[in-house]
């Protein structure tokens, strides 16, 4: 008994249709791209289309160059905060007393400055000194003696508050010495030839361009290497031409003003240590262990408890640098100083992609949440928004972003 096997031959496919099916084929893989990497690009998507917004309701003024300058000094000490409280919240924990730090440092600057004349120098050290002493006492108790951090500093809030009233005794004390205002205040001085715009601030926009660029293109390698997922060729490119694009505007506009602010040195400076000790030292894969799964990283060799101390140590340094800018900007030192921060930190790293149950986030999402709200706050002033709704809508703006962040794992997970 024989059986016929016959071999069907596809159909040609009709005129034209080959090449429907390539360009659909590039529109899918790019659509996979953007949902593969929502997570890491949702928010950075969303800055871009709250500040077009904003942009078009305010007639240009949220874009004007001097308004760009006060958005950077407005939000600086915010941005420094959030990046501490990222470390924070990816190594699994929370930190609700860097508000009340940060009005405690500034308190103890203006005694040191202009009660005792200390130089500013010698202040700025000394306050760093006092704040990573401050980080190292809670570390200490939450690492090793394991006291939940909400408890250990919620007490630190309360106790950071009392303190600097005592040292202000209910009062403002100022001003600072002149090189403490440039700290948040202060702008690059202007050198080499005259022209419409500050010289020194394009040449560091265009290393900033390089840079980006450099290192975007080593990341992809990278991951080219170890056969990671990576966004489609044309979709990177798309991307490379995005933040020049964002990088240069930001440039000219500053430029055009009185240059780049100190203190965004400062933040920069930053971000680039932060964000390569994250990517690749082993302190920042550790912490990400940690955030992620504790029981795992103990097995796998992770000192836990020497990663969370080093974790709040450094949260307080980074407090007490947030406090030295916002008491330089604000020329005083003030007991009602630092309210909220500590929820506003919280609140950049949840809208820049941090999770709930820590082991996920980056440097660069807690700037871009920090970003949003700095704009979303901007933009309502400009617009005359009063307070309660401005609150109404940066509540309503955080619950979206961690909703979203629900919603995308569960997705994941499906």
């Amino acid at each position: 008994m024989s059986t016929d096997v016959t071999a069907r031959t596809p159909a040609p496919a009709p005129p034209g249709k080959s090449g429907d099916s390539a360009s659909g084929g590039l529109l899918r893989l790019m659509l996979d791209g953007l949902r593969n990497n929502m997570r890491q690009y949702g928010m950075l998507i969303a800055l871009g289309l709250i500040v077009l917004l904003f942009a078009v309701w305010t007639n240009g003024d949220l874009l004007l160059p001097r308004n760009v300058s006060n958005l950077v000094l407005q939000n600086s000490h915010i941005l420094i905060l959030a990046i501490g409280m990222m470390l924070v919240i990816i190594a699994g924990h929370i930190d609700l007393s860097v508000g009340s730090l940060t009005a405690f440092i500034g308190a103890f600057a203006a005694v040191l400055t202009v009660q005792h004349g200390v130089s500013w120098p010698v202040a700025v050290m000394l306050c760093l000194l006092v704040g990573a002493v401050a980080g190292a006492v809670q570390g200490f108790m939450i690492a090793y003696f394991g006291i939940p951090s909400f408890i250990v500093t919620l007490a630190g809030m309360l106790i950071f508050r009392g303190l600097t009233e005592i040292f202000l005794q209910g009062q403002t004390l100022g001003p600072f010495p002149d090189g403490l205002q440039k700290m948040g205040n202060g702008f690059l001085p202007e050198v080499g030839p005259s022209t419409n715009y500050h010289n020194i601030t394009l040449l560091l926009g265009l290393t900033l361009i390089v840079f980006s660029v450099l290192q975007e293109v080593r990341d992809r390698r990278r991951q080219q290497e170890f056969s990671l997922d990576v966004l489609p060729r044309n979709l990177f490119l798309l991307k490379l031409v995005a933040i020049t694009a964002a990088i240069l505007v930001v440039t000219m506009l500053l430029a055009s003003y009185k240059g780049a602010p100190t203190v965004l040195l400062i933040l920069g400076a930053l971000v680039v240590g932060y964000g390569y000790v994250m990517r690749n030292a082993v302190f920042g894969r550790h912490i990400y262990a940690i955030g992620g799964n504790l029981p795992a990283a103990k097995l796998s060799g992770v000192k836990d408890k020497k990663v969370t101390f080093s974790v709040f140590l450094n949260m307080g340094v980074l407090a007490a640098l947030a406090g030295l800018v916002v008491a330089a900007r604000l020329n005083a030192a003030s007991p009602k100083a630092g309210l909220n921060f500590e929820l506003e930190a919280i609140a950049s790293s949840f809208i820049g992609g941090a999770s709930m149950s820590g082991g996920v986030g980056t440097v660069f999402g807690a700037i871009i949440g920090g970003l949003v709200l700095g704009v979303l706050n901007n933009g309502m002033n400009l617009l005359s928004v009063g307070t309660d709704w401005q609150q109404v809508i940066k509540g309503l703006a955080l619950l979206v972003a961690v909703g979203f962040d629900v919603w995308n794992k569960r997705k994941s997970g499906s």
